[in-house]
């Protein structure tokens, strides 16, 4: 069942932000260290492409957890078929005849669009869009290098 109203805050962002609902605040909600999860064998080589790029950003800005991994995999995957769906607009054209000769909308704008509003909803969730990540405030964000620390654990595992 769904429940009504927006999403809950996670409880740092709330604590950046002043708590501006002077609520209780959860101080026993989990706080997952940063790292980049393994990127899923089901993605597609251009959604894996997308995997790479965006997933040392969120690291490196300590957005991204081994939690993260099923969100970003769907933004991933979402983005591929966004691409998919562009390149055959642009083969195809927004009108394509139908099986009785008439002009209809090609299929390939429902797909683009239904991927580019799931795209904008993981995005929202991971702060990437200029608005999410208006309300995100990260303390001292050139204090520590979290992408130098993943490679160093790199570099020791190997």
């Amino acid at each position: 069942m769904k429940t009504p109203g927006p999403p809950p805050t996670p409880t740092n962002l709330k604590e950046l932000l002043g708590n501006p609902g002077k609520r209780r605040l959860n101080n026993r909600e989990p706080d997952p260290e940063p790292a980049i999860p393994s990127c899923p064998s089901f993605l597609n080589k251009e959604a894996r492409r997308e995997w790479r790029r965006v997933s040392k950003l969120l690291f490196a800005n300590g957005l991204m957890t081994q939690l993260d991994r099923a969100a970003l995999a769907g933004y991933c995957d979402a983005y591929a078929r966004a691409a998919e769906a562009s390149r055959q607009l642009q083969k195809y054209g927004l009108i394509v005849k139908s099986p009785n000769g008439y002009p209809m909308q090609s299929p390939y704008l429902a797909i683009l669009n239904t991927a580019l509003q799931e795209m904008r909803a993981f995005s929202t969730e991971f702060g990437m869009t200029p608005s999410s990540r208006s309300r995100v405030k990260v303390a001292n964000p050139k204090q520590r290098d979290l992408f130098g620390d993943f490679l160093d654990a790199q570099e020791d595992a190997g």
